[in-house]
């Protein structure tokens, strides 16, 4: 195998349906294979054998404060503070298990179940809201972003009243365009937030997500407000902007297959399938999974070395055939649930299931309660995220 460096990453998607053009070449021909980066190199990993493999070999470090570990954002690696608190994506074991653990109990699906009321609640307001004011809307303010932002901040006890701050400062921060330095300063501003909330959490912890991770570690003696402030930052960051995503991309493509969505219409039974099928067909977090070889491994029959960085590329292994036949339609009856788009192996998404039942609870509601719903626009219009590090639209204007 060769290890010429063909293309450059991050790639942008030349048709918001599909992935970027030269995935496909990449996973057939080479699909272990060298890129360049803005600032170096690494090994991608397409199949989706080879990159359920990497995401499950402790031989792959999540460690993103590491010096070499790839950087898909020029001058980030420059940036990195090996010092600072990690994030509970960027730990290894032994310190990642008992991190995880100890929220774990907060996504279980039984707890979440006792949440499906006040998720239903919730969308039925803000389409109340929406069939109440004017025509076109854009479905993203009016639906999808409320929608996530207002179940993240009532679990974890954020004022939903400061959204517009975290979620601006969000954008920054995806945003592949941003300079490094402002993206240190906007994930820096919302962590100065997440801590100046948790100490004042402290005094009286409330119950909320936060407030018992305060009393529970206490009680172990394991409490670290550091720590806490990063486990807040992470589930309010991606707790909103991901489902975001997935409901309005979802909603376009439903509009766009209407036989698609009459299947869903017929019986609700076949949304979570539905579901499953939108999280495969967009994976909206193309290369999150990136990591940092510490042992020689092979891979595909590619030797890479440790110190060598990997970018394993989630949506070309959710359109891989040799996992899913015919990958690039769309079909919700589709068994897809062993898609990679939340990862896998022990980094796989905590709120995973929370994500699931929000999209289940929102394309029910929204296609029962506003059944003539269309695009107010043509989609060659719609001004999807092609320069940001989470796909998805930055408005959906909307009729009925």
């Amino acid at each position: 195998m060769t290890t010429t460096e063909k293309h450059e990453f991050p790639m942008a998607r030349t048709c918001p349906f599909a992935p970027p053009s030269a995935y496909e070449q990449i996973r057939e021909e080479e699909p272990v294979s060298r890129v360049r980066l803005p600032d170096g190199w690494a090994w991608v990993v397409s199949r989706h054998e080879d990159v359920r493999t990497v995401l499950n070999d402790r031989r792959f470090s999540a460690d993103r404060q590491h010096p070499d570990f790839p950087a898909l954002v020029k001058g980030e690696a420059a940036s990195r503070r090996p010092d600072e608190e990690r994030l509970l994506i960027a730990m290894d074991a032994p310190e990642h298990g008992p991190a995880r653990r100890a929220v774990l109990g907060e996504f279980t699906v039984r707890r979440l179940e006792a949440l499906r009321p006040r998720i239903q609640e919730i969308v039925d307001e803000r389409i109340d809201a929406l069939l109440a004011g004017p025509r076109p809307a854009d479905l993203v303010n009016a639906l999808s972003l409320p929608v996530p932002s207002l179940v993240i901040c009532e679990m974890l006890g954020v004022p939903y009243a400061d959204h517009e701050f975290f979620q601006d400062l969000t954008v920054k921060t995806f945003r592949q365009s941003t300079p490094p330095e402002e993206r240190m300063a906007a994930m820096g501003a919302i962590q100065g937030y997440m801590a100046d909330l948790i100490a004042e959490k402290e005094q009286n912890p409330p119950d909320d997500l936060l407030g018992r991770q305060i009393v529970k570690l206490r009680a172990e003696g394991t409490y670290r407000r550091s720590a806490l402030v990063g486990m807040g930052l992470l589930l309010l960051v991606a707790g909103h902007e991901t489902t975001a995503n997935m409901i309005s991309l979802s909603t376009v493509a439903f509009l766009r297959n209407p036989e698609q969505l009459a299947l869903i219409k017929a019986d609700p039974g076949n949304t979570l399938n539905a579901v499953e099928e939108m999280l495969r067909y967009f994976t909206i977090i193309d290369v999150a999974s990136a990591r940092l070889c510490v042992e020689d491994i092979e891979v595909g029959g590619q030797l890479i070395r440790a110190g060598e960085g990997v970018l394993t590329l989630g949506h070309a292994a959710n359109r891989d055939p040799r996992a899913f036949e015919n990958p690039d339609e769309l079909d919700v009856e589709r068994s897809a649930r062993h898609h990679v788009a939340f990862g896998f192996g022990p980094h796989q998404c905590l709120g995973q299931n929370l994500a699931r039942m929000e999209l289940q609870i929102v394309f029910d509601t929204l296609f029962r309660r506003v059944p003539t719903l269309e695009l107010a626009v043509d989609v060659d219009d719609l001004p999807f995220k092609d320069d940001a590090n989470i796909y998805g639209l930055y408005r959906l204007p909307v009729t009925w």
